[in-house]
């Protein structure tokens, strides 16, 4: 399919002009950015300066100056995480390592509601969509977080928050169109009784990627999706109900089935409720519960439907010195898998079932020494019950600077991928799911720096180091999966922000990752860990913000990312540009250039088959009148 800038037929030609308020945060002080509040480390609102773990907060003002039009884009501005593009749309997506389609070990959350899959444990992100205008901030914490948000959450935790539904009030329309993609929003919010809504339609087309040759890859992908999100105040509380529905299909793939790969088909709705109120005293309780529904058809691999209910209670209190924070949730997954071509499941259904209760406390110990406790006890079907404790020890060494540490066990639990999977079914002949399987384990220890100096300097670092057993395993076929990788992950990554000027900021990234694994006594894997993921040892990234008075800015990012070993991915580096100028009260204009010193590079997979991507650029135009 020949490169050529497109509007898009469904896209409606408005977008929203970032106003004063959407100024807010480019114009705050160093020191009021790290007095931003997180929830995903403790459970509890808290400034990010004094969180005891390593989070870096992707900000909608960062978003809207990165002029990134996607939610796997937008992660590659965390300087903690490994991202790494497919095709189209497929992404690798990981923290401290493990980094593939199918990586398992990273929890992701959109508005409190979990998106991980129980097929693998990891993220379709080809069904992942938001409106990044209404994301509020992206809260990346890299290491575990087991103990508040369970199992799977081993290497890390994405928490994506939208705004409220009072904050996004009035009209909001978006038009884009590049030599790759084109889309389109529109978006509205008005009053409902006391409170607020906004209800949103969005659309995405995307072209085929190419291989080094020249040839395309039958990947180009079409997706729509529509949404609402309303908020009550009550007399001593809130109430949130907000749901999305979506539908979307890539390209032909081949001949029709049964002798081609067909097309790969996608839908899905959830809706979600929140409730939450304050008692006198200072205690706070809240309640959420959501049904999510997915339908995915694969002839290739495989096509699971899926519904799911899950509902999570929290009950803070506060205890003089401490804090105690306590709940407990269920959570019930029933899907319904058609075989593939290549990839099956035996028995097709399943009703999976999730339980848990935590409490975690905090001391403050002096008045710069605090103390974290806490514990989960989550029950699955397939293993049990598992423990997952966390202790955390924090030091405010001054008022700029902050030290804490960290002890966890974390456990990555079985997926249908390891108990059921047939390859190829019906017989499975090549691997079958291991009727043994058990969680995978790790053992953490943390220890982080944080400080704002004078002169608009801000740093973060933070080494750690994961003890790993029972990593999955195979062996020559017929192969059953198997518990057999153990050793340890290990490393260190920091990031730093120099406020110089009122209008220019710059930023800066690393990260360092040593992988020693082996195979335990006994096995008989031909592969070994390299089938565990795909991990550069280093990346960085530099980040400029400039900003020309009030109406222009430019943004400029550097990333590196170093070779991957196994499939051989040569090391590369991308340079990105985006420029918006808002020339109305209601209208602005962003032009964003990637790769553009760069005619071409692959970020995953193994040639000659894998997808490159070259220079891109996309225009985007938003109105918005109120």
């Amino acid at each position: 399919m020949p490169n050529r800038p497109r509007i898009s037929a469904f896209a409606i030609a408005w977008l929203a002009a970032v106003t004063a308020q959407s100024q807010e945060l480019a114009d705050l002080s160093l020191e009021e950015l790290g007095d931003l509040e997180v929830t995903s480390v403790s459970g509890r609102a808290e400034p990010l300066s004094s969180a005891a773990a390593s989070i870096y907060v992707i900000t909608r003002d960062d978003i809207r100056r990165a002029g990134v039009t996607s939610l796997p884009e937008a992660l590659r501005l965390a300087p903690n995480l490994l991202v790494a593009r497919a095709d189209a749309v497929q992404y690798a997506i990981s923290a401290r390592g493990f980094n593939s389609l199918i990586a398992n070990k990273l929890l992701v959350l959109i508005d409190g509601r979990t998106v991980y899959t129980p097929l693998f444990s990891g993220v379709y992100w080809d069904m992942q969509d938001v409106v990044l205008e209404d994301v509020e901030r992206i809260e990346v914490i890299s290491g575990p977080g087991a103990t508040l948000w369970g199992a799977n959450a081993v290497n890390g935790v994405i928490n994506i928050t939208t705004r409220s539904a009072a904050d996004t009030q009035g009209s909001l329309a978006v038009v884009g169109a590049g030599n790759r993609e084109a889309g389109g929003t529109f978006r509205f919010g008005g009053r409902v009784g006391t409170g607020h809504f906004r209800a949103y339609a969005k659309a995405t087309d995307l072209d085929n990627t190419e291989r080094a040759n020249g040839v395309d890859v039958p990947d180009a992908w079409t997706r729509a999706q529509l949404g609402m999100r309303a908020d009550w105040p009550l007399a001593a509380g809130s109430l949130t109900l907000q749901g999305d529905a979506y539908a979307g299909q890539s390209a032909q793939r081949g001949a029709p089935p049964p002798t081609g790969f067909g097309r790969v088909e996608i839908a899905g709705a959830n809706v979600l409720g929140r409730w939450t109120r304050n008692f006198d005293g200072g205690s706070d309780l809240q309640v959420q519960a959501y049904l999510d529904y997915t339908d995915r058809e694969d002839f290739g691999l495989f096509s699971p439907e899926a519904a799911i209910f899950d509902i999570d209670v929290r009950h803070s209190i506060p205890l003089g010195k401490h804090e105690l924070l306590w709940g407990g949730g269920y959570r019930d997954a029933n899907d319904d898998v058609k075989n593939g071509l290549f990839f099956g499941f035996a028995p097709p259904q399943r009703d999976l079932h999730w339980a848990n209760l935590f409490a975690q406390t905090a001391w403050n110990l002096t008045e710069r020494l605090a103390l974290t406790v806490g514990l989960k006890l989550e029950d699955n079907d397939y293993t049990g019950t598992e423990s997952l404790p966390n202790v955390r020890i924090a030091w405010t060494a001054s008022p700029t600077q902050f030290v804490w540490s960290g002890l966890s066990r974390a456990v990555r639990a079985p997926a249908r991928l390891d108990r059921d999977v047939l390859l190829p079914p019906p017989t499975g002949f090549i691997i079958r799911g291991g009727p043994d399987f058990v969680s995978e384990v790790a053992e953490v220890i943390e220890v982080g720096y944080r400080a704002d100096f004078e002169r608009g300097l801000g740093i973060s670092a933070t080494a750690f180091h994961y003890d790993w057993d029972k990593l999955r395993s195979g062996q020559p076929p017929p192969a059953f999966i198997q518990n057999m990788i153990e050793g340890s992950v290990y490393g260190f990554e920091a990031w730093a922000t120099w406020r110089t000027s009122d209008r220019w900021s710059v930023s800066a990234g690393l990260m360092s990752l040593e992988h020693d694994l082996g195979l335990k006594p006994g096995s008989t894997d031909p592969t070994g860990p390299s089938a565990l993921g795909n991990d550069p040892e280093h990346q960085w990234m530099l980040r400029s913000t400039h900003a020309f008075g009030l109406h222009q800015q430019l943004d400029v990012m550097v990333r590196r990312v170093d070779e991957l070993p196994q499939p051989s991915v040569p090391a590369y580096t991308a340079v990105d540009v985006n420029y918006s100028w808002h020339f109305k009260n209601d209208f602005a204009l962003s032009i964003a250039a990637q790769n553009v010193f760069d005619g071409s590079h692959p970020e995953s997979g193994a040639a000659p088959n894998r997808s490159e991507f070259p220079r891109g650029a996309y225009l985007k135009l938003r109105w918005s009148p109120f």
